[in-house]
């Protein structure tokens, strides 16, 4: 077995191939062991050019013109190119990618493209949110964009979602077929239209794109939300998007500087927007952070479990809140907001609302929790933030935040910096004074 072609690839060439790719390869040849031998070579041959991978492709710097020249000078099926990543995508045979891998000098990285899942587990008021919002502080000027399951136009959204993409099935009205998306929004930035006020996300008159890459179950691929992230930061003028929040993940196989996700909401937070990443609902194990909340540069936001108080000095770490390290050994999560029943937007007749009847609320809101949740919480307080100071850089906005938080007595790679306390953040503005 270990002079087939692909086996020796990997031997060759393993550093140019993720783990999911290198797996691929090896499981390549798990239905030889039941072939006669003098027949393994031609059925080698055949299912090279039959057996299809998808794959992301990340270019070396400054060679994505020329790597993508070469990659479309081999046959593919569905290229997408991510311009702003330096970055593609396709089908290729297990063919082509050894000749790719072999010949293509401008490629640094073949990665398989693996499943990523929205990361729903089973308040304002909690974190202080509201305070802000006594100072004035509503998010006004700010846009987020949610990376999810989509947008459902919810009456505690009328008029605020100004852009929507569609990168699963290409439709260009907001919808949500899984509810996820839209729960996210409203944790970020529902009105509490539909119930007096009383279901507020912190930035309650901010605007939001919705950027749909998974679909109705709740899962995508690295490619699609690649995809989604190039294309905020290719539309990021248009609509003035200063913050994205991703209540998604995949498990973190590789390290953060080869990660292609990781790299792309690094260059989003490079390009002067603010990302918030969902730690993962893995724990309470440790070196459970998922990706891309294993970036250094981004805020990785973990859950807390406010006992649905908004007294503080009851709430605890969220037992399902996944654990730092990271895979390479960094501190995370960065902070922690909400995460447990928290009660926001429903999108009718979607997924989670059919699956989970029991956890609607008043007809137009439904209560969920995970990381996914205190993920857009987070968003929706840098959207505060941010309207009080339009001139902060992500990283001030993540130093800020995290000299907000308030110790819980946890070890930093359960809490992180602690627990958010938006309040802190006027204090700093009157200490500066």
């Amino acid at each position: 077995m270990l002079n087939f072609s692909m086996i020796n690839l990997v031997r060759r060439n393993g550093k140019k191939m993720d783990k999911g790719i290198r797996q691929e390869m090896v499981n390549f040849y798990k239905p030889f062991r039941y072939i006669p031998c003098f027949l393994q070579s031609p059925i080698e041959r055949v299912r090279k050019k039959t057996k299809k991978l998808p794959v992301v492709i990340k270019f070396k710097p400054d060679n994505f013109t020329s790597g993508l020249h070469e990659v479309k000078n081999t046959k593919y099926k569905t290229l997408r190119e991510f311009h702003s990543i330096s970055c593609c995508s396709a089908k290729f045979s297990a063919e082509k990618i050894e000749h790719l891998i072999e010949n293509c000098n401008h490629i640094e990285k073949i990665y398989y493209d693996r499943k990523v899942f929205s990361l729903l587990d089973t308040a304002s008021s909690s974190v202080n949110a509201d305070v802000l919002k006594d100072n004035g502080l509503t998010g006004e000027g700010s846009t987020i964009a949610v990376i999810d399951t989509g947008i459902h136009p919810h009456e505690d959204l009328e008029g605020r979602i100004i852009g929507f993409a569609d990168f699963v099935k290409g439709q260009t009205n907001p919808y949500d077929d899984n509810g996820h998306g839209t729960h996210c929004a409203g944790d970020a930035a529902g009105n509490g239209a539909l119930s007096d006020g009383q279901y507020q996300g912190p930035a309650s008159e901010a605007n939001l794109v919705g950027v749909k890459v998974l679909n109705k179950m709740g899962s995508g691929s690295l490619s699609t939300v690649i995809e989604g992230i190039d294309w905020c930061i290719q539309n990021q003028s248009k609509y003035n998007i200063n913050i994205l929040s991703l209540s998604l993940g995949s498990d973190a196989t590789e390290p953060a500087v080869d990660d292609p996700v990781v790299n792309a909401v690094e260059t989003a937070w490079d390009n002067g927007m603010v990302v918030c990443v969902a730690a993962g609902n893995s724990g309470p194990g440790e070196k459970t952070i998922g990706s891309p909340g294993i970036s250094p540069k981004v805020i990785t936001v973990g859950a807390a479990d406010d006992s649905n108080t908004a007294e503080r000095s009851d709430d605890s770490v969220a037992e399902f809140s996944s654990r730092g390290p990271t895979i390479d050994g960094l501190t995370k999560p960065d902070l922690l907001t909400p995460g447990v029943d928290i009660v926001s937007l429903r999108a009718p007749s979607s997924f989670i609302d059919k699956t989970n009847k029991s956890a609607r609320v008043d007809g137009n809101y439904i209560s969920l929790s995970g990381t996914s949740m205190a993920t857009p919480i987070c968003a929706g307080i840098v959207a505060q933030l941010l309207q009080s100071d339009s001139s902060l850089t992500p990283d001030q906005v993540k130093e800020k935040l995290m000299a907000a938080c308030e110790d819980l007595g946890q070890s930093p790679n359960v809490q992180g910096a602690g627990y958010l306390n938006a309040a802190n953040l006027l204090n700093q503005e009157e200490a500066k004074v």
